[in-house]
């Protein structure tokens, strides 16, 4: 699988933009805890979301989903670019120098490489349904896991920052956007999607209410079909209406919580 770092980029950026990155937050639910993917370089103890340098040949759309293809195994997943970061400070940080750079990678880094120079990044979160990823860490990292979003461990340069506007963007964007679809299984009850719902907004919501809007907006249907979860439990199982979704997407549909 192509990764979307090298060791090559530490000796010449000739393939690459200098000092132009994706950073791409990717988001999964699983268990009702919303998670991000992190990954965490060699000889460093610190994380950072999922992100890469982009080729001088493809677009930041393509470099988003390229980078996540190579740490999710998935490709035509759905991602949406939510800002940009930058300013002279954002690539300082105590660990993050030539010596560790050296080590990391086995190449003599000099102190005045550009890759402490200004750095810009595009900021993308992307959703994936957690069970049909395939995690695979890159080149130059010791791991590559999943966190609840709630328990994140400590984050190098601004990336607290880049998942806390990530998270920003989505909660805003799922209550005008038939997101869910991306993070739930094909077939769902409506107290799933409803768990999904509050979990992402971090906030109680009347169950009701929820569903009466819910199906208001048409992108979900009532399937013939029940999930049995207990001895007397056996809740109707829906779908997303796909040309619906589609539409969705495209033109926004009212769900305000």
């Amino acid at each position: 699988m192509e990764q979307e770092y090298s060791v090559d980029i530490y000796q010449s950026s000739g393939e690459y933009l200098r000092n132009v990155a994706v950073d791409n937050v990717i988001f999964g639910y699983h268990e009702k805890e919303l998670k991000v993917l992190l990954q965490q370089p060699y000889a460093l103890d610190k994380w950072t979301v999922t992100g890469g340098y982009i080729k001088r040949t493809e677009s930041i759309e393509e470099a988003a989903n390229r980078i996540a293809f190579s740490r999710t195994g998935l490709k035509n997943l759905f991602f949406q670019q939510f800002r940009s970061f930058g300013n002279p400070e954002r690539v300082r940080d105590s660990k993050f120098n030539a010596k560790t750079l050296t080590a990391m990678t086995g190449i003599e880094i000099p102190a005045d490489s550009w890759i402490f120079e200004y750095s810009v990044s595009v900021g993308f979160y992307t959703l994936t349904e957690f069970s049909m990823v395939d995690l695979k860490k890159g080149e130059l990292e010791a791991q590559c896991n999943w966190w609840p979003v709630s328990e994140l461990p400590p984050l190098m340069f601004d990336h607290q920052y880049i998942v806390n506007e990530a998270l920003k963007a989505l909660r805003l964007h799922i209550s005008h956007s038939p997101i869910g679809y991306e993070l739930l299984p094909e077939k769902f009850t409506l107290p799933e999607i409803y768990s999904l719902y509050e979990t992402i907004l971090d906030k109680s919501l009347d169950d009701r209410n929820f569903a009466k809007r819910l199906m208001a907006t048409g992108i979900i249907i009532k399937l013939n079909e029940t999930k049995r979860i207990g001895a007397h439990r056996s809740p109707y199982l829906y779908k997303f209406d796909k040309d619906k979704y589609e539409a969705g997407l495209k033109n926004g549909v009212t769900m305000a919580f």
